[in-house]
């Protein structure tokens, strides 16, 4: 339930502020998903309010998960896990930064949550995160994974409960706190549980596609290049769609024909059963069977063949799918792109804007960027040589034209961010 800040005194909000103003930054935390839920029907695909329950045996009748909508708000959906994705991601980064005393209730600013799973910040994003979580804490899901030889099954919510506190006075938030289930905290505290994910997963559009992506994921992150292979009926079953299993198998048909999902090759099968099958492989595994050349290690050489027009980001040849790689630094499209390709010439600080860049004449950023995107790097990243970026960006994808990004403008934000964070102190 959202508890509003009553804002009685200047005292309470001082102490609010430096509640949750001093905390750090988890704006580019490595992306966590929780393994148990990847592959289960644990939300709605739908983007419409389903208020029918979901019932889901497995085939050796070993696990089950029953999942219950709310008349008011309906079923957690896919979209809803997002949020779930980022509070895993946010434990487990705690972790990571030592964090002895960690407690399931999360402390976070609402802006750093929905740029991170790239909602947007606008007020409708904001009321879409409200909705959300009211969702997570209103489904009820009711499963024997995990039950231990005194419980026979554990009944939770998402989230036990949130609130959002905002400034009387100013209506500015103040930011949010939220508490786990204890079964998703429990979980999420081992280790074993979780999975990396792309950050491109939040460009995913269709709900099937976001599901099969964790699904695929889980099935066949630790496979090889042999992958894992599984029936669509047994997909359909899995997934708790409420799309008749014509529909579903002709959404599945497409997504395996575009091929688009981030990290993983989807290819539909048949066994002579007449029924098809779904073989998904990690694109790394695939790239090594192809055993591609190494990239050239002079940058001079990359930004050559960058200026190819086969290699150019701004018409790619081939789906654009990514394997990303993490980073201590951050987790962002260069973490990836740039492993292996640094150089002294890399890391050098770039030459501030020429003069006659200064008094009117459009870059190339300029004239490639998205506009608001290019004013944000102005305004957020002063100082750089922009089109000289571009040119070490261009070069990077060039080395590696899998690599090529969904949204450049996007992609090159987050470049310059990096670089920024590394040099900003020899400006």
């Amino acid at each position: 339930m959202r508890e509003p800040s009553s804002g009685s005194s200047a005292k309470e909000r001082k102490v609010q502020f430096e509640m949750f103003f001093t905390l750090p930054d988890f704006s580019d935390i490595s992306l966590r998903d929780y393994q148990e839920t990847m592959q289960r029907p644990f939300f709605s695909l739908s983007k419409r309010k389903r208020l029918k329950p979901i019932e889901y045996i497995s085939p050796d009748r070993r696990v089950t998960v029953h999942v219950a909508p709310n008349p008011t708000y309906g079923m957690a959906t896919i979209w809803d896990a997002d949020i779930m994705i980022y509070l895993a991601s946010h434990l487990n980064e705690l972790r990571e930064r030592g964090v002895n005393d960690i407690s399931p209730v999360v402390r976070l600013q609402p802006g750093d949550l929905l740029k991170r799973i790239c909602w947007g910040t606008s007020g409708r994003a904001y009321e879409r995160l409200v909705s959300a979580l009211d969702r997570l804490q209103a489904t009820t899901i009711k499963t024997n994974i995990r039950a231990n030889t005194k419980s026979r099954e554990t009944t939770f919510s998402w989230i036990d409960s949130y609130t959002h506190l905002v400034d009387e006075r100013t209506q500015r938030s103040l930011g949010m706190e939220i508490t786990l289930s204890k079964w998703f905290f429990d979980g999420i505290m081992d280790r074993r549980n979780i999975l990396a994910i792309s950050p491109l997963y939040f460009e995913i559009t269709s709900g099937l596609g976001k599901w099969l992506y964790r699904a695929a994921r889980k099935h066949a992150g630790g496979n090889g290049a042999d992958g894992f292979t599984i029936g669509f009926q047994t997909l359909h079953q899995k997934s708790g769609s409420e799309s008749a299993y014509p529909v579903f198998k002709k959404m599945l048909l497409e997504l395996a024909k575009t091929n688009t999902l981030p990290d993983i090759a989807l290819e539909a099968i048949s066994d002579g059963t007449g029924e098809p099958k779904l073989k998904m492989v990690m694109r790394r595994y695939l790239e090594d069977k192809r055993s591609p050349s190494p990239p050239s290690k002079d940058p001079a050489s990359a930004v050559s063949s960058a200026a190819q027009p086969k290699a150019s980001p701004l018409t790619p040849t081939a789906p654009a799918t990514t394997e990303f790689v993490d980073s201590q630094l951050a987790l962002s499209v260069i973490a990836s792109a740039t492993k292996g390709l640094r150089s002294e010439d890399a890391e050098r600080r770039p030459a501030l804007p020429s003069s006659d860049r200064r008094f009117g004449h459009r870059t190339r950023a300029r004239e490639v960027l998205d506009e608001s995107v290019y004013e944000d790097i102005r305004r957020e990243f002063p100082g750089w040589d922009y089109d000289e970026l571009m040119a070490r960006f261009d070069a990077f994808l060039g080395a590696s034209p899998r690599d090529l990004p969904r949204n450049y403008s996007k992609r090159f934000y987050g470049f310059v961010r990096e670089h920024h964070k590394r040099n900003k102190y020899k400006l």
